[in-house]
């Protein structure tokens, strides 16, 4: 079964909207947060504490899979699902976003054909096409894989980000040309860079393609947030409303707020079980480093009225202490509170919808975590 998005209501002020999407392996609300469980694992996490904190679907990573265990093994344990023992909804990226960050060379290592990099793991020479990833991601049989796509660095000219955003139009259609999974869903992805043009035509290219659902892709690569807002703008207005919207790599609770105030319905990123791994926190009051002096008998929860597992049952004074002493316990549970920090920012943001109020949600919050007189 395909997947299928249910708009059941939008707010009157702003473009956010409240739908469900139906899988194979549940249904979920959005917006949602997607927890990054690169390797088929949520770093430091079960698949049942995943649930627990709430999160309606997991991304997956292709190209970290396709390296090992390989796609053919994963295939024949059953599929991704079954790998993991994880009977909820899973996304694959991709591998387009690694790639490209390891191939040395742009001009010389992106062709028409794909692109050329080196393995992480042991140096080994490796070509990956737009076919190729979306081979790899049906044998994973998750629920949605994604086109092949460049992730346009910023800043890049308006030459470049041209010729790269006409490759991944290509690219995507390579990709869909192949696809060969009843069970799976394929999203087409927007590039374009920073420019309105180009954003708008590549929204318009990849929608009359017809994917299941859309991406916005190439942001929160360093550009600013004002221009990070603009790209969504820019090529929101032109995706179907009948169909998801996912917005790639952003976990920033501010930018998830200004992503559904634009009309996204899907968030991922691994900040917060890599912001977990340093010893910080999300909290309503803006993050914390739990390693600083002060929380050293601290023996309030990370944050107060929070329900993760993390905040119930544990204090700051502890959970430094295993920071401190390198325990992995500790990263374990502010991964656990991170992430559901940000699941329970998504269903906040869909009963503010549901309520028509997500702008008045949105100043309070930015008062809370940045402070009234703080620039953002």
């Amino acid at each position: 079964m395909k997947i299928k998005y249910e708009l059941l209501q939008n707010d009157t002020k702003t473009k956010s909207r409240y739908g469900l999407i139906h899988t194979n392996y549940g249904t979920f609300e959005t917006p949602i947060f997607m927890p990054v469980g690169t390797q088929a694992t949520v770093k430091t996490l079960s698949p049942e504490e995943i649930k627990d904190i709430g999160s309606g679907i997991i991304l997956s990573n292709t190209y970290h899979l396709w390296l090992r265990p390989g796609e053919d093994v994963v295939s024949k344990s059953g599929g991704l699902h079954k790998f993991m023992n994880y009977d909820g909804p899973i996304l694959t990226d991709s591998g387009g976003f690694q790639v490209f960050s390891l191939a040395k060379n742009k001009s010389k290592d992106i062709t028409e054909e794909g692109v050329h990099f080196k393995s992480h793991i042991d140096g080994s020479k490796l070509f990956l096409t737009p076919e190729l990833s979306i081979q790899i991601q049906n044998k994973l049989d998750s629920d949605i894989a994604m086109s092949f796509d460049e992730c346009i660095p910023y800043p890049a000219t308006h030459e470049y980000a041209k010729e790269s955003t006409e490759r991944t139009l290509r690219w995507a259609k390579r990709g869909k040309d192949v696809f060969n999974n009843e069970n799976q869903s394929l999203f087409g992805i927007v590039q374009g860079g920073e420019y309105e043009d180009l954003r708008t035509y590549s929204a318009q290219e990849t929608v009359k393609m017809n994917f299941d659902g859309y991406s916005i892709g190439g942001t929160s690569v360093g550009e600013d947030k004002d221009t990070m807002y603009k790209m969504v703008d820019y090529a929101v207005k032109y995706l179907p409303i009948d169909k998801p919207r996912y917005l790639m790599g952003v976990g920033d609770p501010i930018d998830i707020i200004e992503g559904v105030i634009r009309g996204i319905d899907m968030f991922d990123c691994v900040l917060p079980t890599r912001i977990a791994r340093h010893g910080n926190a999300f909290t309503r009051h803006g993050k914390i480093n739990i390693k600083n002096a002060k929380y050293k008998e601290d023996f309030t929860p990370i944050e107060e009225n929070c329900d993760c597992y993390a905040c119930k049952h544990y204090t700051k004074a502890y959970v430094r202490h295993l920071i401190v002493a390198n325990e992995s316990f500790g990263q374990r549970l502010l991964s656990i509170h991170n992430i559901r920090f940000l699941t329970k920012l998504t269903e906040d943001l869909r009963e503010c919808i549901k309520n028509d109020n997500i702008l008045e949600y949105k100043k309070d919050f930015i008062e809370k975590y940045c402070g009234e007189n703080e620039n953002i």
